[in-house]
């Protein structure tokens, strides 16, 4: 396991060992059977997974601090970039060098740019600031994901219409969605 926020917080080991112990669960995590390792990194840093893609984390704009992962492979890229909170008019930084060039752009749509203003300080973005990013980055396409559960099908509905209309292979991920590069 891999955390790239956890650090000052004890580490990832520290953060899943607090969750299992009375009285919230009773068998610690020492019990566990399975061979667990924990491997704590700074964002910025490069990983290597051992089967031969790199991983470039990031720290994203959040309360919380998570981390946003590019995974390299073969000559092709993905981003994945969840719990992001951006500053409307106010490109994240760190979230346009990662995704630079991207084959892929997997990114927290939460909300709606109507929507957010009433959500600031929950840690979330929305799917046209995923647009702006992904086009100002040159990056390829945008997977906009992280769906608000207020949303019903038919607001997905529309957002995915009015996606289609704004860029080139931009999508709306769904349940079960396999995508090739």
């Amino acid at each position: 396991m891999f955390a790239g926020h956890l650090g000052d917080a004890g580490g990832i080991r520290e953060a899943l060992a607090g969750h299992m112990h009375e009285p919230m669960f009773p068998v610690p995590l020492d019990v566990m059977k399975a061979r667990l390792s924990f491997t704590d990194f700074r964002a910025g840093e490069t990983l290597d997974s051992g089967r031969g893609a790199g991983r470039a984390p990031r720290r994203s704009i959040t309360p919380n601090g998570a981390t946003a992962y590019r995974v390299e492979h073969g000559g092709r890229s993905v981003c994945y970039v969840t719990d992001t909170e951006h500053v409307p008019g106010r490109p994240d930084e760190n979230v346009l060098g990662l995704i630079a060039g991207a084959d892929l752009v997997i990114y927290d749509s939460t909300y709606t740019d109507d929507e957010l203003p009433a959500k600031v300080g929950w840690g979330h973005s929305t799917w046209q600031e995923g647009l702006r990013l992904v086009r100002r980055a040159g990056a390829r396409r945008l997977v906009v994901f992280h769906h608000d559960p207020d949303h019903d099908d038919e607001a997905m509905a529309g957002i995915e219409h009015e996606l289609a209309g704004s860029s080139d292979g931009g999508i709306v991920a769904r349940e079960g969605m396999q995508l090739e590069l």
